[in-house]
């Protein structure tokens, strides 16, 4: 019988249809075809591009040249744009400001067929360094609230390049899934005087029933009411909730963790799409008592239509407890 869930954080409700439950190969995932021609992230096209504002890798050639492991370079067609003040208005009970940001691109390789899932354990921490460094730096400008770090892989989840990259974007206000998510944690927190990610961790360490794998400090899980089949979430197993709070051996611990989660998923469902999220705390906030910075990630195997639209439900086919089961026999 289909189950309904309810989330513990945000208190959305998720329909896991247990009548059309489907196992990894069931879903049919559309190839990314090679298209050919020019990529202006390649290694030898830095000159295409804007000018870089961090890279790793270079030894003693000069600035956008070949030589990096690592590059993150503005958007050169920005969601928003860095230039301006944000001259906040109304329109009477409508709400306006201009379009201030940072929209800018980290190119996780400087070769165009290596992919984010399959790269060395070296270059995956540069990925998360780079994140932090671009948080550090972003954070200095007060007009900026928020940074989304995130990566769209595979045209169905909206990448528009096939080079294997991420991206930021600095925002003047706080996202709404953001917002929700502190509303929703102190809430807890005011209740319970505990961490709800925190007791989420205890809760499926005792159980493993959701748990994908997990090391010293991370533990990778698919949560109790997902919006998608195969959806997992990566969260520090010690309290904190700035990302940028994370030392050397964090790294690392992180790089492993989240190299293996996507290696599973690569070995459940080959080169399927996906979406993964930093969600963190506000910049220049305080540390957080009730929040917990954690990675979500999102493969792209269902379509919203019409009822999801509507209703604000998600209808998830595979149950957590299945897709944890086929992540954790999953040869790597």
């Amino acid at each position: 019988m289909p189950e309904l869930r309810k989330d513990p954080i945000l208190g959305r409700w998720i329909i896991i249809s247990t009548e059309r439950g489907k196992r990894p190969t069931d879903f049919i995932v559309e190839t990314n075809h090679t298209k050919g021609g020019f990529c202006p992230l390649c290694t030898g096209n830095e000159n295409t591009t804007p000018p870089e504002v961090l890279a790793y890798g270079r030894t003693s050639s000069a600035p956008n040249t070949p030589g990096w492991t690592l590059r993150v370079v503005p958007n050169k067609y920005p969601a928003l744009v860095i230039e301006g003040n944000l001259d906040k208005a109304g329109e009477g009970l409508y709400d306006k400001m201009n379009g201030i940001g940072a929209h800018e691109v980290l190119i996780d390789t400087p070769s165009h067929n290596e992919t984010f899932t399959h790269l060395p354990p070296d270059r995956m921490i540069q990925v998360f360094w780079a994140f932090r460094d671009r948080l550090v730096d972003l954070a200095r400008d007060p007009r900026f609230r928020y940074v989304m770090v995130f990566k769209n892989y595979g045209r169905a989840a909206g990448a528009s390049l096939e080079h294997s990259h991420s991206q930021l974007v600095a925002l003047p206000i706080l996202p709404r899934m953001i917002v929700s998510e502190l509303e929703g944690t102190l809430s807890y927190y005011k209740y319970k005087e505990r961490c709800v990610f925190c007791d989420i961790i205890r809760q499926e360490i005792s159980q493993e029933l959701r748990v994908v794998c997990q090391n010293d400090r991370f533990i990778s899980i698919t949560p109790w009411a997902p919006r998608s089949p195969f959806e997992m979430w990566v969260l520090p197993k010690k309290h904190a909730s700035s990302y940028i709070s994370m030392d050397n051996e964090d790294f690392q611990a992180l790089a492993a963790i989240f190299s293996e989660t996507m290696r599973r998923l690569d070995a459940c469902i080959p080169n399927v799409p996906y979406n993964f999220v930093l969600h963190g705390a506000p910049l220049r906030s305080q540390p957080l008592e009730h929040f917990h910075w954690h990675f979500e990630i999102m493969p792209k195997l269902t379509t919203m239509a019409g009822f999801e639209w509507g209703s604000g439900f998600y209808i998830n086919p595979t149950p957590p407890e299945e897709a944890a089961r086929f992540l954790k026999n999953a040869k790597v």
